[in-house]
């Protein structure tokens, strides 16, 4: 007769399970950050600390840093919308800003921190990391690396071949106009974008995700944001340069923009970083991006030396909605009533010359170029999703009010 030795297999047991626990350590913990992202209880911590619970790459501070001078006033004590006075700092608390700072003039006329943001700290980007890639894209043509963005995304990314990115141009994805299929819904537990979110918790590649769209509508013809349109842009520009996203945006953008302090960009298992909105960046440094778009590309250092940084065309392009269905307003079915779009920024409505890089849960770097004005606001809005609050509309209606403030300062 076998005797069973129980505590033998008891303790083999316990070995089997600390050892699974130690190899997907990591994965839990960025499962369990992905999951409760958005907690009220949990999302400022998460907001500042993303790059830490996920896969992320560094990219050094610059070597020369650039200060912009400071001169600190006080923002506009109120504000309206839809006929209504609504007070500044009450919207600021009220939205969960963490970080808000304007630049006017080339100097820091406000800056503050709040809910454990730092000067120093890096916040999640979001959305707004979809600007960087854009200009990284006006670079890259300008070196060479790609012909045109006529090219089908294909041409460079063979492996989207029987996707829904299949003969698709660089333009129409860069105007998020692919024509693919994707739910953008947060709010939805099982939309595309939150199994994304799961996807890049777990470390699967991006790259197989973004082959696993289809196609639903004829490309060129219809503004549907997508933010895998950017994920592909990402694919497009590690091929034709033979870098990483990461290598090419600290040669190309931290360096010469003298950013105070690192950022870290959120990656799959493979080190693809998540171009669509994985930048973890300081305040000021999401603010020198926004004053180099302000000054069409160019940028002066702290020694009086002008660069041509990203080539003025592109840029002028990137803030032109130059085709119907990317134009603003209630008679454009195929774009948003209230924005217009161009290579990856948005076109606020009525505006005569102001754009913006967004992202979720109220991440901003607004830029009013004849105001020589640029706003940035990093926020963990908790009641994002809440579109009865019109969070966008109430945002845009503070910011043009801060510009025509600060205009008729001395």
């Amino acid at each position: 007769m076998q005797i069973v030795n129980f505590k033998r297999i008891s303790i083999s047991f316990l070995v089997i399970i600390i050892t699974i626990t130690l190899l997907y350590q990591k994965k839990l913990v960025r499962l369990y950050t992905a999951v409760t992202l958005y907690d009220q209880d949990k999302i400022v911590n998460n907001f500042l600390t993303m790059y830490q619970s996920f896969n992320s790459t560094v990219i050094p501070a610059s070597t020369q840093p650039f200060y912009f001078p400071l001169q600190i006033k006080a923002l506009p004590d109120s504000f309206e919308y839809d006929g209504n006075l609504i007070t500044t700092q009450n919207f600021l608390k009220n939205s969960q800003t963490t970080g808000f700072l304007v630049i006017k003039n080339g100097t820091i006329v406000y800056e503050d921190y709040q809910l454990g943001h730092q000067q120093d700290k890096q916040h999640i980007s979001f959305s707004m990391a979809k600007s960087f890639v854009s200009a990284l894209m006006g670079i890259a043509i300008e070196e060479g690396f790609i012909t045109s963005i006529e090219q089908a995304v294909t041409d460079y990314v063979p492996e989207l071949m029987g996707s829904g990115y299949e003969g698709v141009s660089i333009k129409n994805v860069l105007q998020m106009s692919s024509g693919v299929s994707f739910n953008e819904d947060y709010g939805d537990f099982n939309s595309d974008i939150n199994r994304f979110s799961r996807a890049t918790a777990f470390g699967t590649s991006l790259d197989d995700f973004s082959a696993s769209l289809v196609r639903e509508k004829e490309p060129g013809t219809y503004h549907h944001y997508v933010s895998i349109d950017t994920q592909v842009l990402g694919m497009v520009l590690t091929r034709a340069t033979g870098q990483t996203l990461t290598h090419y945006l600290s040669e190309k953008i931290w360096q010469p923009l003298g950013m105070e302090h690192p950022a870290y960009w959120l990656a799959d298992d493979t080190n693809m970083e998540l171009a669509l909105g994985g930048l973890n960046v300081s305040l000021r440094d999401y603010a020198k991006l926004g004053w180099l778009y302000l000054n069409q590309g160019s940028w002066t250092d702290k020694q009086g030396n002008t660069q041509q940084i990203v080539p003025k065309q592109w840029v002028i392009d990137s803030i032109t909605a130059d085709a119907p269905h990317l134009v603003a307003g209630e008679n454009n079915p195929a774009s948003s009533s209230s924005f217009g779009y161009g290579y990856q920024w948005w076109l606020p409505l009525g505006a005569e010359d102001e754009f913006a890089a967004q992202g979720i849960y109220n991440q901003y770097i607004y830029v009013d170029p004849d105001q020589k004005l640029v706003i940035v606001k990093n926020s963990a809005n908790y009641r994002f999703t809440d579109k009865s609050l019109n969070w966008s509309a109430k945002h845009y209606a503070m910011f043009r009010a801060t510009s025509e403030y600060f205009s008729k300062e001395p």
